[in-house]
């Protein structure tokens, strides 16, 4: 018997039926009908009649099938929402997600979408699209940037690449908002695609990946990977009291990232009560100011503090690493002022990584 409720199963056949065959890149037959999918670090082995750990991919009778022609969120969001503070500064990206996630984080902010296959409480539901209509959404709006985002993205991968092929001849540029526990066939199939990829650096301790449902090293790879590969990251960590926020772990993070790369921007977001894990307390202010410290310390050319606007001072700006001119003024979602000329510091003309035009 089914330990599912009838809510579940119901919506469970719904999705089953607005599906597409997993692209040949993203899988890979094995014994007894059995098929490996490689969308995810979880890399499942999915016997005829099953789905994956995110209840979305599933062997149908040998062929793979996976999320297409619904999205569950869609939205113009100012591109600094996503986070990305060096991407076209105060333009709109048009944001769309899907159902399900590889993880099961207990502080899931987007949990009524990403755990709705997991847990009654979670309310999301599909509306039903083609990947044009998401394309011309995205042109009425002016909005130069399509994003996968809301669920993680790595799982409906073949979705999100239909919609950003259509929207390259029209100029627009795709994104990933994700976790980032990614594979390398996941990567080379997203890449001809996608310019941008938001990735997620959860804690830097295996044992509080295993516990959100994941592994710390593939997230880790992902990131090392993808600056390799030429993607724009930009790495956001949500500081979560008595989870991730030691400053020994936080350097840890920091000194990684800069080992990558100085110039990848490092976020680090305050934590609000959620889902699961409602009796912690918020994420202080002192805290992001700390985090934001060893970030510098550490050698990011870039660390900002998120999520509490107002409370930050100027931590949420982009200033010139050279000089420390002030590039980019912000509050919150909102671009105040922008210096920046054709991507240099006006002071001292130093380069800029980003995306500026």
């Amino acid at each position: 018997m089914s330990s599912l409720s009838p809510r579940v199963i119901s919506l469970k056949k719904l999705l089953a039926e607005h599906t597409a065959p997993a692209d040949p890149a993203l899988v890979r037959p094995e014994d007894d009908g059995a098929i490996r999918c490689l969308a995810c670090g979880h890399r499942c082995r999915v016997l005829p009649g099953r789905d994956g750990v995110c209840r979305v991919r599933f062997n149908d009778a040998g062929v793979l099938r996976v999320p297409f022609g619904y999205v569950a969120g869609l939205a113009v969001d100012p591109i600094e929402k996503k986070p990305f503070f060096h991407v076209l500064p105060g333009s709109d990206a048009l944001s769309f997600g899907m159902l399900g996630c590889d993880l099961h984080c207990t502080y899931c902010q987007n949990w009524v979408s990403s755990q709705m296959l997991r847990d009654t409480r979670a309310i999301a539901e599909p509306n039903f699209v083609q990947p044009d209509d998401i394309v011309t959404l995205a042109l009425e709006h002016h909005c130069p940037i399509l994003t996968s985002t809301y669920n993680e993205p790595l799982i409906t991968a073949e979705w999100a690449v239909a919609i950003f092929k259509l929207g390259q001849p029209q100029g627009l540029r795709g994104s990933y908002v994700s976790n980032g526990h990614a594979t390398p066939e996941a990567l080379e199939f997203l890449r001809p695609h996608a310019d941008l990829l938001k990735i997620d650096l959860k804690s830097f301790r295996d044992q509080t990946y295993r516990q959100l449902g994941g592994v710390l090293e593939n997230v880790l790879d992902t990131i090392r990977r993808a600056k390799s590969m030429g993607f724009w990251i930009e790495i956001v960590t949500l500081v979560v009291p008595e989870l991730n926020d030691s400053p020994a772990e936080l350097t840890e993070m920091a000194s990684f990232i800069a080992g990558v790369s100085p110039d990848i921007p490092w976020h680090v977001t305050a934590f609000h009560p959620d889902y699961k894990l409602t009796d912690s307390p918020r994420t202080s202010a002192e805290t992001l100011l700390r985090a934001y410290d060893l970030g510098r310390k550490a050698g990011l050319h870039f660390v900002y503090a998120g999520n509490l606007p107002g409370y930050v001072g100027d931590r949420e700006n982009t200033l010139c690493p050279q000089c420390g001119t002030t590039l980019i003024e912000r509050q919150g979602f909102f671009v105040r002022a922008n210096h920046l000329a054709a991507g240099h510091c006006p002071k001292c003309s130093a380069s800029i990584p980003g995306v500026w035009s």
